[in-house]
């Protein structure tokens, strides 16, 4: 059976083939009439359009690439539904990544959105990888940083204020009268990580009597807080924090199964308080305090971000939309 291309459809529709790539593309305005025209010669004749020619002939794809931490976080799930939602509308479908936190599987990934000639790139970085994607921005695919600030100023970025995160986290704690506060999250080469610590020590400075200690871990995931939790059920009770403030959700979930499996009340003996409000933490068998980031309006601002960029190549100054943390009180710290 032979497969149909452009020109068949033209002659089917009784248009010319640079009719037929006007509505494929919607590169150019094409009557609603013969819009149908060309839709219907494509149905009846089982047009597929091959997408990897024509990246070759234009030297770029409508497809955007993304990648983000960790895809089971179901934070990072929502940030991408936000893009992916937003850039349907205009027709560019997304390819997404998952570094898992990895350098290497960072460089991989990027490494492939090169050789698709990704239109742009939404990213959380893990690494150090400023050059690639500069590189990337030279050649026609602008970069957006998703979930980070960008102090150079070089790409636009949309972020929450995860200073001021770490700040109401610990605050929260110390408002209940909690003075000896644990912070369980990390690798700390996560910007994300190190600010909500930084703003977790800074609001333990300001309040008399307030002390944080820090439990460093080596990924972000649910198994790393019971493995934290139980590094702090070794401690000698006198020594065991009264408050602990997990980088994220999912590691809090994993602190607050391993305390209660050894019998430790929460919030009663320890007050725990995540961040991200992910719905599982609502839905916890304590309910999860947490601080909750808008994950859908940032995937969305992002997108936008990144569109314009797209849209108006070499023409779009650095942006950054910075979003506010909130205090989501639960039973975790507040009892009931």
């Amino acid at each position: 059976m032979t497969t149909a291309n452009v020109r068949d459809v033209a002659a089917l529709a009784g248009v010319s083939v640079g009719t037929v790539s006007n509505v494929l593309n919607q590169s150019k305005p094409v009557s609603a009439e013969t819009a149908k025209r060309v839709l219907d010669a494509i149905d009846k004749l089982g047009f597929v359009r091959n997408d990897a020619a024509r990246q070759l002939r234009v030297g770029q794809s409508r497809t955007v690439g993304m990648m983000v931490l960790d895809v089971s976080n179901p934070f990072f799930a929502d940030v991408e539904r936000g893009a992916e939602d937003l850039l349907g509308e205009h027709g560019r479908p997304l390819i997404l990544g998952n570094s898992g936190e990895s350098t290497a599987r960072e460089l991989a990934y990027l490494d492939l959105f090169e050789e698709q000639r990704v239109s742009g790139l939404l990213i959380t970085p893990v690494g150090s990888v400023q050059r690639r994607l500069e590189r990337l921005r030279e050649r026609g695919s602008p970069v957006v940083l998703v979930d980070r600030h960008d102090n150079a100023q070089t790409f636009s970025s949309v972020s929450v204020d995860d200073l001021r995160g770490g700040e109401l986290a610990a605050g929260h704690l110390l408002d209940l009268g909690r003075r000896n506060l644990a912070f369980v999250g990390g690798p700390t080469e996560i910007l994300q990580v190190s600010q909500r610590a930084r703003g977790a020590q800074q609001a333990a400075l300001e309040r008399d009597g307030g002390r944080i200690r820090m439990l460093e871990l080596d990924t972000m995931r649910a198994e790393a807080g019971r493995a934290a939790g139980e590094q702090l059920l070794a401690l000698p009770a006198v020594d065991r924090p009264d408050a602990v403030f997990a980088a994220n959700d999912l590691i809090a979930l994993g602190l607050l199964q391993a305390l209660t499996r050894a019998g430790v009340r929460v919030p009663d003996d320890i007050a725990l308080i995540g961040y991200d409000d992910i719905s599982f933490a609502a839905n916890a068998a304590i309910p999860l305090s947490s601080i909750r980031q808008p994950a859908r309006e940032m995937g969305r601002a992002a997108a936008e971000l990144l569109l314009a960029e797209i849209e108006s190549p070499g023409r779009t100054e650095y942006r950054h939309i910075a979003f506010q943390p909130e205090l989501v009180v639960r039973e975790s710290t507040a009892g009931r």
